[in-house]
């Protein structure tokens, strides 16, 4: 087959599994492309004799990334569904990911320990013996505790991926979690008991996640008999994670950075780090944040990114954990329909995520909250007039009372929170208010009505992308919604808008209804 007008053009470009070849109608004519045969000096046999001026093997949606991203982990594709907290990112979402060989993370930020436990044993039981899976581990600076809890959890375990997320430094159970089960095999190379994905927006935390842990940690981990001492020889000549994932803007935590511009510093900042460390295994650095349609998953693999992670996105996925009610005010989300909001976990160091405004109005709610903590030293000084709109607006009970049941919560996961509540009035004042952002995002995910303008739903732009990408096609049914459909689209589409890239660098006039990939079933 030969094209040189528009719609054959835009035929053969849809196809990137076919190796095409770049010819010219005659000496001063029409660039256009051929398939069938092969190509010599004549050109491609079957397209009679056109001048050949080149030829594009076939384009997978799999070769996208770095070969070794799929060798390491046993996946065909070169991507990841991130791990939406409170389960939103469930079993059956990790579990859909494995079986169509991509990798996935299970949400476990602010779940009970006993239901992380739950769900990694029921994810080990689907999944088997393959690695295409693993859990969150969520930097918790105000519930350390909690962290090395959890860390013990994945070990003992033995969960095969961690991904750590919105940490700030190294702390001593994200490096047991690295050091943990190291050992050298039958040749002497050193073999990881699980592997660390790092979430990183800053270059920072980025070096320190690209270097081993630091060698005063990893004594300290020693000495209390957290690892071994052959543990900590071998974690020294690692770096904490082989897998670096470039967060820009995103839904939940998020910097707001752009990722053109950090993509490639972070590349740059690899290239330094593997220059000083050449004994090193080989770095991978994705992409995240806004890749909600094929042009932008196509843009990150174009920047370099080894592979891709979405996360807020698959909150729209059948298998997500999100109430239908919520993933319908998803559904109509617009680029700009987002905002900033205070953070529960990190409510007191002022720390926000980004969140749906659309639909609901949780944004300014938990930033009036918010407020009135940094003003006041406690409950008993806000105005009365205040707190009552508070209690009407916002808590629908009487501030005490929300206490109340703010103090069982934590007497079940940590008394010495209650304990320090008790002496620091301010503190008591925080747990309070972090209440409100606590349960919002579960009357999401319970699909609560009655708190329909509370809901706290992570969304960032990628969503009012993604919707205007679907709008009209069969993923705009959320029925038809599956993980595994919207990243399997993701990847198509991205290798055929990089399939028109690569042709109009070589001088074809790519019509441009190449560069719009419609949705459509894929096996």
């Amino acid at each position: 087959m030969v094209g040189f007008d528009q719609a054959a053009l835009a035929e053969l470009v849809a196809q990137p599994r076919l190796p095409v070849h770049v010819v010219r109608e005659g000496p001063q004519g029409r660039v256009g492309i051929a398939t069938g045969g092969r190509a010599d000096h004549g050109g491609p046999h079957g397209a009679g004799a056109l001048p050949l001026l080149g030829t594009l093997p076939a384009l997978y949606p799999e070769w996208l990334g770095d070969r070794s991203f799929g060798e390491t982990y046993g996946v065909r594709f070169p991507y990841v569904c991130g791990e939406m907290a409170n389960g939103i990112a469930s079993v059956s979402m990790v579990a859909a990911m494995a079986e169509a060989d991509m990798l996935g993370f299970f949400g476990a930020a602010g779940l009970p320990l006993a239901q992380v436990e739950q769900a990694v044993a029921e994810l080990a039981r689907r999944i088997g013996s393959r690695h295409a899976w693993g859990v969150n581990l969520i930097h918790s600076p105000q519930e350390p505790a909690q962290e090395e809890r959890l860390a013990e959890l994945l070990i003992g375990a033995r969960v095969p991926c961690v991904s750590a997320s919105a940490f700030m430094a190294l702390t001593p159970a994200l490096v047991r979690c690295a050091a943990a089960g190291l050992d050298r095999d039958g040749a002497g190379g050193i073999v990881r008991a699980r592997r660390i994905f790092a979430k990183v927006s800053r270059m920072e935390v980025a070096e320190r996640f690209m270097s081993p842990p630091p060698p005063d940690a990893l004594a300290a981990l020693v000495a209390r008999g957290a690892i071994t001492p052959l543990e900590a020889e071998l974690a020294a000549q690692l770096p904490v994670a082989e897998d670096v994932t470039v967060e820009a803007d995103s839904g939940g935590h998020t910097d707001g950075r752009p990722l053109t511009v950090l993509l490639p510093g972070m590349l740059e900042l690899r290239a330094k780090i593997m220059a000083r460390h050449p004994a090193f295994p080989r770095i991978r650095v994705g992409a995240a944040g806004g890749l909600g349609t094929p042009g932008a998953v196509a843009a990150a693999f174009a920047l370099g990114a080894d592979y891709v992670l979405t996360g807020s996105l698959n909150q729209a996925a059948a298998e997500s954990g999100l109430s239908a009610d919520a993933k319908a005010l998803l559904s109509e989300a617009e680029f700009a329909d987002v905002a900033m909001a205070p953070a529960a976990d990190m409510f007191e160091l002022g720390v926000k995520v980004q969140v749906l405004k659309r639909g609901t109005l949780f944004a300014a709610r938990a930033t009036r909250l918010y407020e009135a903590w940094r003003r006041y030293d406690s409950l008993d000084a806000i105005p009365q007039a205040q707190r009552a709109r508070l209690e009407s607006d916002i808590f629908r009970q009487p501030i005490e009372q929300a206490w109340e049941q703010t103090r069982a919560f934590w007497n079940a996961r940590d008394a010495a929170e209650v304990e320090r509540a008790e002496r620091d009035p301010k503190h008591r004042m925080a747990l309070t208010f972090r209440w409100y952002l606590g349960m919002s995002s579960r009357w999401a995910i319970t699909g609560d009505t009655g708190r329909r303008a509370d809901y706290q739903i992570w969304c960032g732009p990628a969503m009012g992308g993604f919707n205007r990408w679907v709008a009209g096609t069969f993923l705009a049914d959320p029925a038809q919604r599956s993980v595994v459909q919207i990243a399997r689209n993701l990847l198509e589409g991205a290798a055929v808008l990089t399939r028109a890239q690569q042709l109009r660098t070589h001088g074809v006039p790519i019509p441009q209804a190449a560069f719009h990939f419609i949705p459509r079933p894929l096996d």
